[in-house]
């Protein structure tokens, strides 16, 4: 063979080699690219699902906030709303009081047992009110020098929403004064100011007081009116359902039977 001839078989073969060997290597790289793509494809949809769970706990936590959000605005309206009922009711109690609507209390038969005096160690803020059941009523007497004005001053106070000082002026005029004509009315007050301010306890003791210690006083009604209201604002549904149907059959066409029912009816349509 010649040295021609031997060349050109050896290109040949090259050739032949390089054609091979080319298509390897595209397909090679194809398989490569699509193995990257696939992987890219996998991560970008693992930080999807990631970002998309992320986003619907956010959205649940957004609404968990609102519902409580709504649930204290309600709590809220309905905190203002029983406050300004309560300033209200004593602020029309105090106008009546002014226009001289409100009559004063009926004097007990004679012979009547005289109560022994009163004593308190803190006097000032603890309510007088506080005989057991079957006490015998207070005896009204003759009015004495300064209680009218004593009286008069403990009114006023309550008035301007000093209630701090209202409740220590009324029970200071019911140590001063037990039997005086105003005492049942210093009593209902007193009661009163510890209602608006939400001691409850203390208004259900001096109410409770009243009603034993002065049964002929006009204010009867209206203590156990606040009585009933009172057992209602501690959640007590039965005492409060009991105390306002006694005010309703004890006290037909009143004020206090008027509210009394409102109060029941209110009652029975939350569920009470």
């Amino acid at each position: 063979m010649t040295p021609l001839a031997i060349r050109s078989a050896i290109l040949t073969v090259l050739l032949i080699a390089a054609a091979t060997v080319v298509p390897l290597q595209t397909a090679d790289a194809a398989s490569t690219k699509e193995r990257l793509d696939s992987i890219e494809r996998k991560l970008d949809s693992r930080g999807l699902l990631d970002m998309l769970s992320r986003i619907e706990q956010m959205q649940r936590d957004i609404q968990q906030l609102r519902g409580e959000i709504e649930l204290q605005t309600h709590t809220l309206k309905d905190i203002q709303r029983r406050s300004r009922e309560q300033y209200m009711d004593i602020d029309r109690r105090l106008q009546q009081l002014e226009s001289g609507n409100t009559a004063m209390p009926v004097p007990v038969a004679p012979g009547a047992v005289t109560p022994p005096a009163v004593t308190a160690p803190d006097p000032l803020h603890r309510p007088p009110m506080s005989r057991p059941p079957g006490a015998a009523a207070v005896v009204t007497l003759p009015p004495q020098a300064g209680e009218k004005e004593e009286y008069d001053t403990a009114l006023a106070v309550l008035r301007e929403g000093r209630y701090a000082e209202a409740v220590q002026a009324f029970n200071r005029f019911l140590v001063n004064y037990p039997g005086s004509s105003y005492a049942d009315n210093a009593s209902y007050w007193l009661g009163e100011t510890y209602y608006v301010t939400r001691d409850f306890n203390r208004a259900l003791v001096t109410f409770q007081g009243l009603v034993e210690q002065y049964p002929n006083s006009p204010k009867v009604a209206d203590s156990r009116l606040k009585m009933g209201y009172i057992h209602y604002e501690k959640q007590d549904w039965s005492a409060a359902r009991q105390t306002l149907d006694a005010v309703v059959s004890d006290y037909p066409g009143s004020t206090a039977a008027r509210l009394a029912s409102d109060r029941l009816k209110k009652m029975k349509k939350a569920g009470h």
